[in-house]
């Protein structure tokens, strides 16, 4: 009899507890977005709509909007510069023309400049003088622009594929150009100090790299972790 009651004193638990229904959904999907530079951090207000901001702004340096647009404006013309760079510096060993640090010495001991090996008719005073007007009438255009999305994205003429007709696929190509410009900056630099360290360029590195691992890095050179070798 005494089962028999504390049988029934758990039916009567249970069937007194109330039951948890999960709440109806409308069939909406939850899209989290990407994770702040620091986890746990909040992203400041200004910064909720640029693209790869990332909230990333410990000092407040963005908090002016006039600062924040010629930040913005600074690092993509910086990461436009830096692609090109890369690009360019690859490209030039890749074809056999040399190591980008060797490019330019040919202003320094009196040589002929070339391009992809064919010679160029003009003096260093010349080419100086093309790039400057040619610089300098880009960027006059450029600054007399006074919407300040249209000088960092121009479109127009710029566009020549219609990429920034969708207003979707251009907010992802935003964030694609900034990402591959960061990396860019980062990888140009990694350049300057692999030149320091080995007086080697990019592909030469690494293919001296890929065939002895263990040999060739950047524990081995004797340069970057002083004392090591």
């Amino acid at each position: 009899m005494a089962a028999a009651m504390l049988t029934s004193s758990f039916l009567g638990l249970g069937a007194a507890r109330p039951v948890t229904k999960l709440p109806k959904t409308n069939g909406s999907r939850v899209v989290m977005k990407a994770g702040n530079w620091l986890p746990g951090s909040d992203t400041p207000a200004y910064l909720e709509e640029l693209p790869g901001s990332f909230g990333f702004d410990p000092f407040g340096l963005g908090s002016t909007p006039a600062n924040l647009q010629r930040f913005q404006e600074a690092e993509l013309v910086h990461c436009r510069w830096a692609m090109a760079g890369v690009a360019g510096a690859l490209g030039a060993e890749l074809l056999g023309q040399g190591d980008w640090y060797q490019a330019p010495l040919w202003a320094i001991n009196g040589g002929t400049p070339t391009y992809l090996g064919i010679p160029v008719p003009f003096s260093l005073s010349t080419l100086l003088a093309i790039e400057f007007v040619a610089i300098a009438g880009a960027e006059a255009q450029r600054n007399a622009e006074p919407d300040a999305e249209k000088r960092k994205y121009p479109g127009g003429a710029f566009d020549p594929l219609g990429f920034s007709k969708d207003s979707k696929v251009l907010e992802e190509n935003k964030l694609k150009e900034i990402k591959n410009g960061r990396l860019a900056m980062l990888a140009f630099v990694g350049f300057i100090a692999q030149h320091s360290a080995t007086g080697k360029g990019p592909i030469e590195a690494l293919k001296a790299h890929l065939a002895d691992p263990w040999g060739a890095n950047f524990a081995t050179n004797g340069v970057s972790i002083p004392y090591l070798t």
